[in-house]
């Protein structure tokens, strides 16, 4: 049993890596996606999303945000008090469409 455990964790490692990469192209993909629309007019600038939904939640550090170009939305997150935030942003309106967390 011994002997399984130093190559399957090398395959995990392994897999682990190939997941990472696909995740670093699908988010330059959505960078750019959110670039294009905003510069087209369609989509707000994430600096005035963040100036809309940062103060709406008090007391939490602000982490960072991420864009998902098949919906348009931003996902700001957030930590207060060992708990994880997220709130769910229309990219075109910066109205908050969802909020999940404490």
């Amino acid at each position: 049993m011994k002997m399984l455990v130093k190559p399957v964790f090398c395959a995990c490692l392994a897999a682990l890596s190939l997941v990472g990469s696909g995740v670093s192209c699908a988010q330059d993909s959505n960078q750019e996606a959110a670039s294009q629309r905003r510069l087209k007019g369609q989509n707000l600038p994430v600096r005035e999303i963040e100036r809309r939904v940062v103060p709406r939640v008090p007391g939490a550090q602000y982490l960072g945000f991420d864009y998902d170009s098949a919906t348009d939305i931003y996902t700001l997150k957030f930590l207060r008090n060992g708990s994880v935030i997220w709130v769910d942003a229309d990219g075109r309106t910066g109205n908050i469409v969802r909020r999940t967390g404490d």
